[in-house]
């Protein structure tokens, strides 16, 4: 009754009744749509571009265009649209989030809104969880939206500039968020408008849009270039931190993931590299070296974080289970990594250009999303990102039936019984999926039913070529799969001929993961269009996911439990307290990306101004009026520091050098006459404003009396761009190093993020103004060289 009751009061029960008398309508119309010819049915997209064209909102389309969409996929795909995928549809052209169980058909799902949205030619992209679905999706509905023509595009990482260029000049265009992401920076550091690949951003419609905007949203998407630091130190600093051990020479607090070098390991460099005081300034890339191998020891695992494969370091996405392909670790860590495994160090990287998911896709005017799993994180999606999330109901009813988790107090056991359970049902026929939350786990599991004799196959990162045929065959009788996290997403497990009748694919579960969200989605790997199946998560105290836990509540719980002689806790309610654990540390992650978030809100509102800058040297069509802004700015500042100069001031020699510095470059550079002003008076401020005001006013002059046609204008773009970069890159780092500060000087009872606007933004005023003065001094010498000849 309550929970009735509140999804009255959220308004769902409301919108589910509206969506009903949506599909009324589609349905009405069915019976006349299967009597018209293909081209009569194909007539509809220019209609409905000419309805959209002239002021009409998509939601007022959505009957009829949906209708020709249903019709179309029956001629071409051989797939009719179910009522309830009709009602996801309406959820998602109207930009919201569609909560749909797994095996709805959410790739058929998306032609509807991806129809309707296309039809406005501005681009619509439909994002993927990773490229193999990004080219499946294509593949399956490319004939769909060409026959109602409609062009299609698949943007995955390798390609060409005008390769991308015709993938995104479609009205369709399939991809991942991240590929979508990475073109987004690369945009803005292209050297001329015709390498631009992306057009204004319009619709995104995604898929496992949890997985997208929520897991993904903690790593900030980087292009990154070459750096000078130090290569060779990597592996002489791998040998002697090696040997390292915690509470003696570093503390680890697992919860963190944070390290604390202590006095002994302090020492202990000190000794090995002949250095009085390693926290000296000068030694500053030393020490970052050092506690990055630190890092890369102690909280990094292989087959967990990453694995070797070709002489490489590959990143595993700890929320898909993939290879993240072309991604580096940052800031050294990816180098120290290399040192650890012993492949080779390759050159450091560092950062050029960055953004987060959550501010890219706030680019875009429309973003709508499906999942079987977004309602866990309803208030974030509101909070973040101003999306509702509305639960559309099965086309068949669920018989799957999901089992009381059961929970051990040491893995051992946990293994034992997960072994039992998987033999069991594999007696009957039944085929099983064991889900694991690493390569390193899913490998343990492995060899341990291989010594049972218990045969098997293994779904994860390095197992990725044989992926279609594992997932075609993991639903077939007597089956047994074992998989990371890459079986949690976008794959549908078809039933086995018979496997239906002895009850359906069983799922174990064997740890419960940082988020509800992924328990759901292996969960919902069976059951699927009311197949039958089975589930239960099988996990222990042990499990990783306690390491992140208070540990004084850790140790009070433990104290109490009671098991049975087979280790199962029987007391105190230990789903209770795995659920609360659960909880909790899904509120840790919640505060890390808001946290994340306030600060890179800054960052990104540094950043568009940037762009903007960049975007309109590139596009304008003579620099001329740039140049003169850049001046009007310059000149502004200075004379308004002038009249702010105190001359009791320390910062007031510092200040007075630099306007006299300007006055005496610009004054050469425009009249060559680099003495003149040799004598001025610092202590007299109008004076010196005078004379700062006249020399500009005579660079203005000559900037404005060039004629547009000149060549010099042409030769100043690339210069104002590389300037523009460089000095954009410099201050990437600085804003790096004043975040790493932020929580130590929230000890100092001030707001942190009010001290790191603060200084950002001044930072930035600063970097912005010694790229006026870089551009203009760069002009006027071009100038000047151009009068001597």
């Amino acid at each position: 009754m309550l929970h009735s009751i509140k999804k009255m009061i959220s308004g769902e029960v409301i919108e589910l009744k509206q969506l009903k008398k949506i599909v009324s309508k589609i349905n009405t119309l069915e019976d006349s749509f299967t009597n018209k010819t293909d081209a009569e049915l194909k007539a509809y997209s220019d209609l409905f571009r000419e309805q959209l064209n002239s002021g009409v909102s998509p939601e007022e389309l959505i009957v009829e265009a949906f209708a020709v969409v249903r019709e179309a996929s029956k001629r071409v795909l051989d797939k009719r649209h179910y009522d309830s995928q009709l009602m996801g549809g309406a959820v998602l052209t109207q930009s919201q989030i569609a909560q749909m169980q797994t095996g709805e058909g959410k790739t058929l799902v998306a032609t509807l809104p991806a129809y309707v949205m296309a039809l406005f030619g501005k681009g619509t992209h439909i994002i993927t969880a990773n490229e193999y679905l990004a080219s499946r999706d294509y593949e399956q509905m490319k004939p769909l939206f060409e026959f109602l023509g409609l062009t299609v595009g698949l943007n995955v990482s390798g390609m060409e500039t005008d390769e991308k260029q015709a993938a995104y000049n479609c009205d369709i265009t399939y991809g991942t968020g991240t590929e979508f992401g990475f073109d987004y920076l690369r945009d803005h550091m292209v050297k001329g408008d015709d390498q631009l690949v992306q057009r204004p951003l319009f619709y995104a419609l995604i898929d496992e849009v949890d997985s997208i905007l929520i897991d993904e949203a903690r790593t900030p998407l980087i292009i990154a270039g070459k750096s000078n630091a130090s290569l060779n130190l990597f592996p002489i600093m791998h040998l002697v931190i090696d040997s390292f051990q915690d509470d003696e020479d570093y503390k680890y607090y697992p919860e963190t993931k944070q390290i604390v070098l202590l006095d002994n390991g302090a020492d202990r460099l000190e000794a090995a590299f002949g250095i009085d005081n390693v926290y000296d300034s000068e030694h500053r890339e030393f020490m970052h070296i050092a506690m990055q191998t630190l890092r890369a020891k102690v909280v990094m695992r292989k087959d967990v974080d990453y694995i070797v494969k070709d002489d490489k370091i590959m990143i595993v996405d700890p929320y898909t289970g993939r290879i993240m392909e072309g991604r580096t670790f940052s800031d050294g860590l990816h180098q120290a990594l290399e040192a650890k495994e012993k492949v080779t160090v390759k050159e450091e990287n560092n950062t050029q250009a960055s953004v987060m998911i959550q501010h890219y896709f706030r680019l875009y005017k429309h973003v709508s999303g499906m999942t079987g799993s977004a309602v866990p994180s309803r208030d974030e999606f509101w909070e973040t990102y101003n999306l509702r999330v509305t639960e559309i109901p099965t086309n068949k009813p669920n018989k799957r039936v999901d089992m009381d988790t059961l929970v051990y107090l040491t893995a051992k056991d946990k293994m034992k019984k997960i072994v039992e359970e998987t033999q069991i049902y594999h007696e009957t026929g039944r085929p099983v999926l064991i889900g694991t939350t690493s390569i390193e786990q899913s490998e343990k599991y492995s060899a341990h039913l291989y010594e049972l004799g218990i045969e098997h196959s293994i779904l994860n990162a390095k197992t990725v070529e044989d992926e279609a045929e594992l997932i075609a065959s993991a639903g077939q009788m007597n089956k047994i799969m074992l998989a990371t996290n890459m079986a949690g997403r976008g794959t549908d497990i078809m039933l086995g001929e018979g496997v239906a009748e002895l009850g359906g694919l069983h799922i174990i579960g064997t740890e419960l993961h940082s988020s509800a969200r992924i328990d759901m989605q292996l969960r919902g790997r069976g059951g699927r269009q009311g197949d039958p199946g089975s589930t239960q998560f099988i996990v222990s105290l042990e499990d990783e996911l306690f390491h992140y836990y208070d540990e004084e509540e850790f140790a009070k719980y433990k104290g109490k439990v009671k098991t049975d002689s087979t280790g199962l806790i029987l007391s105190p309610n230990p789903t209770k307290f795995v659920y609360n654990v659960q909880k909790v540390i899904e509120g840790i992650h919640f505060s890390s990306r808001s946290h994340l978030l306030k600060l890179d809100d800054i960052n990104n509102d540094q950043q568009k101004v940037m762009y903007n800058y960049r975007e309109k040297a590139l596009k304008v069509e003579n620099m001329q009026s740039l140049i003169i802004d850049a001046m009007h700015e310059r000149q502004s500042k200075l004379v308004e520091d002038l009249l702010d100069l105190n001359i009791d001031d320390a910062t007031h020699s510092s200040i007075f050098n630099e306007i006299l510095d300007e006055i005496k470059i610009i004054s050469m550079l425009t009249s060559n006459e680099e003495n003149r002003y040799a004598s001025l008076d610092k202590e007299n401020k109008e004076q010196l404003k005078t004379v700062l005001v006249e020399v500009y006013n005579n660079a203005l002059e000559i900037s404005s009396s060039t004629s547009t046609e000149d060549e010099i204008w042409k030769n100043i773009q690339p210069i104002y761009m590389e300037i523009l970069d460089r000095l954009w890159i410099t201050h990437l780092d600085n804003l790096h190093h004043l975040r790493e500060g932020i929580s130590i000087r929230g000890y100092g009872q001030e707001d942190p993020y009010r001290l790191y606007s603060f200084d950002a933004l001044q930072m930035f005023n600063e970097m912005l103004h010694s790229f006026f003065r870089d551009v203009i001094r760069y002009y006027l010498q071009l100038n000047a060289t151009k009068v001597e000849e």
